[in-house]
């Protein structure tokens, strides 16, 4: 029996963890879950899987989830709280897999001191390596840790590289990577009108059910660039050697080209319980509670080039992992500004490239060779991003 920590227990990926864990108690054992501020979703975790360990990041929580805990019948967990007790957690002896599902740059530490330890790190934040590059993945090598992508599109090209391939490594006779998006609900918006979206209708996903900053990118087409940078990262490809492709229908979640013309696709129904338990039993299959996939009903798929004046920030992502050095690190740190700023009702939805933009503008790809300057680069952008937010006018 594997021991797993969940890190970001109580959002989307984490939940549908615990469903896919619950089907398979005879090999998984729920060591740590960890949530940053939802107490009574954790406390209700905690009540159906008692782990060990139950994390508050938000350490302003953590007497309230002791309290509820204290009184109830999972009374022996131990509640810890903090940046520090996430790593704490994710370097236990026991926990043999770590679910990084913790979004944005939050997620980096606790899922970098997880690589450090030699865990199996099951990849949803992809803003852990999108943000560290290279340190994340020397990190995974030096430590003997085995890295497998969550992400349905990554997850999908890691089922369709050669057999018994590693991610990092060069896939041989790999010509190309074709990376699907749905498009997100703005598709076919009139670009005129995407001045006025409302964040309402910017997390109203037409396929996937996601938390409101992954669903305001997927409407920016910014999450598909952050996939495009892991997917450089993971399989040891260069951006041109990617191409992203709207596919509306969500049912095929990535492509392989090979160079003798064949290309392998993975499909399944938009449902990220699949990649997840293919992660989880890797190298091995097992259930994950999926409905099987009706082609009959799909009836016909899609396929779009991207408009990259509809999507400017897919545009973005592509110049910053062609820049390197700290580009990545800004992109994302002024995206998870703006996009926040966003939902608070500060900005329109078409500032948040803007911002971007206008932030990247300020930096050069400098090293990112360490990370205390891969932090600083973070902190700078997010300082900048914020300053050219409060400027804009009312």
């Amino acid at each position: 029996m594997k021991g797993i920590c969940i890190l970001g227990a109580t959002g989307s990926i984490g939940v549908s963890t615990l469903d896919v864990v619950a089907r398979h108690p005879d090999l998984y054992k729920v060591v740590a879950l960890t949530a940053n501020g939802n107490v009574d979703g954790l406390f209700e975790q905690c009540l159906v899987h008692h782990p060990e360990y139950a994390v508050m990041a938000d350490a302003s929580k953590a007497d309230a989830l002791r309290a509820k805990i204290a009184a109830s019948s999972v009374a022996d967990i131990k509640v810890l709280a903090g940046a520090e007790a996430l790593q704490q957690v994710a370097t236990l002896e026991n926990v043999d897999s770590i679910m990084a599902a913790i979004v944005g740059a939050a997620g980096l530490i606790p899922t970098l001191a997880a690589a450090k330890a030699g865990k199996t790190i099951l990849l949803a934040n992809k803003e852990a390596l999108v943000m560290s590059g290279q340190i994340f993945l020397q990190a995974v090598r030096d430590a003997g840790a085995q890295l497998l992508p969550i992400d349905s599109e990554h997850n999908a090209i890691f089922q369709c590289m050669p057999a018994a391939y590693t991610t990092g490594t060069v896939a041989k006779a790999v010509r190309r990577i074709l990376l699907t998006a749905s498009g997100g609900p703005f598709r076919q918006t009139p670009l005129a009108d995407l001045d006025h979206v409302t964040p309402e209708q910017a997390v109203a996903h037409p396929k996937w059910d996601m938390g409101r900053k992954i669903s305001v990118d997927s409407a920016t087409m910014m999450n598909k660039g952050l996939e495009l940078i892991e997917a450089c990262l993971l399989f040891n490809v260069e951006p041109d050697d990617v191409q992203v492709v709207i596919h509306p229908q969500s049912i095929i979640h990535s492509m392989v080209d090979y160079v003798d013309g064949s290309v392998l696709a993975q499909m399944g129904n938009p449902d990220m319980r699949t990649p997840i338990a293919y992660a989880m039993a890797w190298p091995e299959r097992f259930d994950s509670g999926v409905a099987p996939l009706d082609i009959f009903k799909v009836g016909h798929m899609d396929f779009e080039q991207p408009d990259l004046q509809r999507f400017p920030c897919l545009k973005l992502a592509y110049l910053a992992i062609k820049a390197g050095g700290i580009m990545p690190t800004v992109l994302n740190a002024a995206n998870e500004i703006a996009v926040q700023a966003f939902l608070d009702e500060e900005i329109r939805f078409t500032d948040i490239a803007k911002i971007i933009e206008q932030t990247m503008s300020q930096f050069s790809p400098e090293s990112a060779d360490s990370l205390e300057l891969v932090l600083t680069a973070d902190q700078q952008a997010r300082n900048v991003a914020h300053s050219l937010i409060t400027a804009l006018p009312a």
